[in-house]
């Protein structure tokens, strides 16, 4: 692991990027906890929404960071919603295939007239894909609705990042993988409000790799933290 692999989760590559990274990093740390592994996924929304106080509005159940961390060290799928969040998550610091489910599942949704991503989600279960992946959602309220169908019917995903955003069923979508989390022990972070979006998820994501890079270095021991 390299110096540059350290920053991995900030797309810092040059000595300025990684310092001013690492600046970022330190001032988000004096507003933010740095007690908890979940209290690093707060810092990591503080910094990647410039919020303060969206530290307050992270939800994490059942061990997210642990969950997600072992994914990735195991070399587990990351899968998306759409293009927009799989476009940001780093392709540093791991060997997870990261694919997206939007464009899969078309005939379905011209079918029953579903949204595209939920045909998606549910077109990649049938194939198994969400099983042991992290299932990512950072758009899509029905994509969320839809990954929370296939776990009350037996899909369990490594741990699942949903901060889908807007005014049409996001908080419910979010309120519901809470609902799924609690009742089948599936690790998971979503945030309340109506705020969210790929950006966020993708940041969230790349958090959990940043953690599994620190396991590798012996920085970070995840039995620690159980």
């Amino acid at each position: 692991m390299t110096e540059r692999d350290a920053y991995a989760d900030l797309g810092a590559t040059t000595r300025d990027a990684m310092d001013i990274a690492e600046t970022s990093m330190d001032i988000v740390r004096t507003f933010v906890p740095d007690e908890t592994l979940n209290d690093r996924l707060r810092q990591k929304a503080v910094h990647s929404t410039g919020d303060i106080e969206f530290q307050h509005l992270l939800r994490c159940q059942n061990g997210p960071v642990v969950a997600g961390a072992r994914a990735v060290l195991d070399e587990r799928p990351i899968v998306t919603d759409i293009t927009m969040a799989k476009a940001g998550v780093t392709g540093r610091g791991h060997d997870c295939p990261v694919r997206k489910a939007i464009g899969n599942g078309a005939e379905l949704a011209a079918e029953t007239g579903m949204t595209r991503t939920a045909a998606a989600v549910l077109e990649l279960d049938k194939q198994g894909v969400y099983d042991g992946a992290i299932a990512v959602v950072g758009n899509a309220p029905t994509a969320a609705l839809a990954l929370c169908d296939c776990i009350e019917n037996g899909t369990r995903p490594a741990a699942v990042v949903a901060t889908p955003v807007g005014f049409v069923k996001a908080e419910a979508s979010r309120k519901r993988v809470r609902e799924i989390a609690d009742e089948y022990g599936v690790p998971a972070v979503t945030n309340v409000g109506k705020r969210g979006g790929s950006g966020l998820a993708a940041a969230l994501t790349n958090e959990l790799i940043h953690v599994a890079s620190d396991v590798r270095n012996g920085d970070v021991d995840l039995e620690d933290h159980e």
